[in-house]
């Protein structure tokens, strides 16, 4: 299927590494051209690299999500670059914010920390971004959000209470901008194999159970309907189906990439 991405401008947030260099490659392979917004230059460097080899446009512009000014900032710098052109809009930086606290444990700084990254950033993305849309007659949003954001989770309540708001905020989004002909949507990767599946996640599985790292992953992945554990291009895939014209007519869902564990 072609996707018809092919000189799309796309904006992504949090390119360097994991789903985020996973969503860029797959853009830079359907022929869309790249700005890759971030706060670590050099560290993403290598991705931008390597989609120029496969014959994209790929711009590095360093830029911190939480600052509204610094974000207006960079898309002026954007459009500069790619002659008043953006598509696509991906939010994909965010972080984890505190883990094994409960809620009483967590100060007020962390759980503003997190909130401002994992919502008031992609806000400030969409508010910059979504007028030019308006301008081109149309355009696409993708959220990166979580599956901690449709179920609750014990000791994870400042990242769920942000993913929870990226939820409510896409819908609205959706509803407000979908007379613009901008589709506002989100993705909600569960957990996905990587470095810190491998070296945080299975090995406390494995502590607390007392079995081995290839028995704890195997457990983990029992968890979820499919048995296995996501991997970034399964991310990369849904948010390229997200942003394309095939999806024209779907707006305002989240859409799990979890292997089933969200629907258990």
């Amino acid at each position: 299927m072609d996707l018809e991405l092919k000189d799309k401008v796309v904006v992504i947030t949090g390119p360097a590494k994991g789903m985020g260099a996973a969503i860029s490659m797959g853009f830079a392979r359907e022929g869309a051209h790249l700005a890759l917004l971030g706060r670590d230059t050099a560290a993403i460097g290598p991705v931008c690299e390597a989609a120029r080899a496969k014959g994209a446009k790929a711009e590095i512009f360093a830029c911190d999500v939480t600052q509204s000014d610094a974000v207006a900032t960079v898309i002026e710098g954007v459009l500069a670059a790619f002659d008043g052109q953006i598509d696509i809009l991906v939010n994909v930086a965010g972080g984890t914010g505190p883990i094994g606290k409960t809620g009483l444990e967590t100060t007020q700084e962390e759980f503003d920390d997190i909130l401002r990254l994992n919502v008031l950033g992609p806000f400030n993305l969409i508010h910059a971004v979504a007028p030019v849309m308006k301008t081109r007659g149309g355009g696409k949003i993708v959220n990166v959000g979580g599956t901690f954001g449709m179920r609750g989770r014990a000791m994870r309540l400042s990242y769920s209470s942000s993913k929870w708001g990226l939820r409510g905020m896409t819908k609205s989004f959706a509803l407000e901008l979908g007379a613009d002909n901008i589709n506002v949507n989100l993705v909600a990767p569960g957990m996905v194999d990587g470095p810190r599946f491998r070296d945080k996640v299975v090995p406390q599985v494995a502590e607390q159970h007392g079995i081995s790292l290839e028995e704890a992953a195997a457990k983990h992945a029992a968890d979820y309907a499919l048995g296995r554990v996501s991997t970034d291009e399964d991310v990369a895939a849904a948010t390229l189906f997200l942003a394309s014209h095939r999806a024209r007519q779907i707006t305002g869902v989240d859409l799990p990439v979890d292997g089933g564990w969200a629907a258990l």
